[in-house]
């Protein structure tokens, strides 16, 4: 049923990544109102105080879940944490966006699954955030046109600057390392450009800049070939040692043509000519890459709410790509190809 009424709406975690969200939520999602957050940093709950008037503050999950008025909730909590939030948020009866990855095991997937099916009539929502950027949506558009032919195989990268990689070590652990934290999104754009279920994984790669990976037993970079169930292919690749700035890109190769997205991480439109040469500045971050993702997404789960209906993306979808990710880890920990 459709209803007219606001989607109130308490956001959880409100790290570099939350911040981003919950201005979203409370300035530009029309159907939504941010009513609540929680976080368990003190700086934080006065940052959505100050910044975004929020009143309601929480620094404990299930305070919150008791006490405020909520529709739904916004999960953008530590990765190890989204299973547990998510399932207890259904099980209360609210609407749950969570961000990826679902859960850091594929036993925690599945049970979020349970608690999306048993809970029906709410909207689950994955943030697989690429899917919402207009720049893919739009392929995916000209992929079911058949403007390409049959697709057979997709390139994807998630490249990160080199900035930020002595801080990710210390979250590998929690995160699930370089397969579940940077190519899940990949993995996801794959099944979803192909319209099939991988089957086999075969993973390289090494702490080439970085040693302190090898410690936690990850890698700085790293390339995947994915063998799917009906014979096409991705070769999927991801690095924390770029210099340049986020290089995210993909190719999708089709029988009567070639989709290419973002093969260059330009700012804007300008190209600078000078003694160095020609170029155009980069993305710094992957929010300011898909900054129109993030927004759509978070437009599209107020909507999916007030209309009724249920997203594209689905719980099974965070199952798929946890489940992939983790015999990606497996392959390039033991050197070999890893069937699914």
């Amino acid at each position: 049923m459709k209803s007219a009424a606001p989607v109130k709406i308490g956001i959880v975690g409100l790290g570099r990544l939350g911040k981003r969200h919950a201005a979203n939520l409370r300035y530009q999602v029309p159907g939504g109102q941010l009513a609540a957050a929680c976080s368990i940093a003190p700086e934080e709950l006065s940052w959505a105080e100050e910044e975004l008037g929020i009143t309601e503050l929480y620094s404990d999950y299930d305070e919150m879940l008791n006490k405020a008025d909520l529709d739904a909730v916004f999960l953008v909590t530590s990765s190890a944490m989204h299973a547990a939030q998510a399932i207890k948020a259904l099980d209360r009866g609210l609407h749950v966006f969570t961000e990826k990855p679902m859960g850091v095991n594929v036993d925690e997937c599945r049970q979020v699954e349970q608690a999306a099916a048993r809970n029906g009539e709410k909207v689950f929502f994955v943030g697989f955030v690429r899917r919402y950027d207009p720049s893919y949506a739009y392929a995916k558009k000209l992929i079911e046109e058949e403007v390409i032919g049959e697709p057979f195989m997709v390139r994807s990268q998630t490249v990160d600057l080199d900035e930020y990689a002595d801080f990710q070590v210390e979250f590998v652990p929690a995160s699930g390392g370089i397969f579940l934290d940077m190519n899940v999104h990949d993995i996801d754009l794959a099944r979803w450009f192909l319209g099939s279920e991988v089957k086999t994984v075969y993973a390289r790669g090494g702490s080439y800049v970085h040693k302190a990976f090898e410690d936690v037993n990850d890698a700085d970079n790293t390339v995947v070939l994915a063998g799917f169930e009906d014979g096409k292919m991705a070769v999927i690749s991801a690095s924390r040692t770029a210099f340049h700035g986020h290089d995210t890109h993909t190719e999708i190769s089709g029988s009567r043509g070639i989709l290419k997205i973002g093969m260059t991480p330009a700012k804007n439109r300008v190209e600078v000519f000078d003694a160095y040469g020609a170029r155009q500045d980069c993305v710094k971050d992957f929010f300011e890459r898909f900054s129109e993702g993030f927004l759509n997404e978070a437009r599209e789960f107020v909507n999916c709410i007030r209309e009724g209906r249920k997203p594209g993306v689905s719980a099974n979808d965070g199952t798929k790509a946890t489940e992939v990710g983790f015999a990606m880890t497996d392959s390039f920990r033991q050197g070999k190809e890893i069937s699914i």
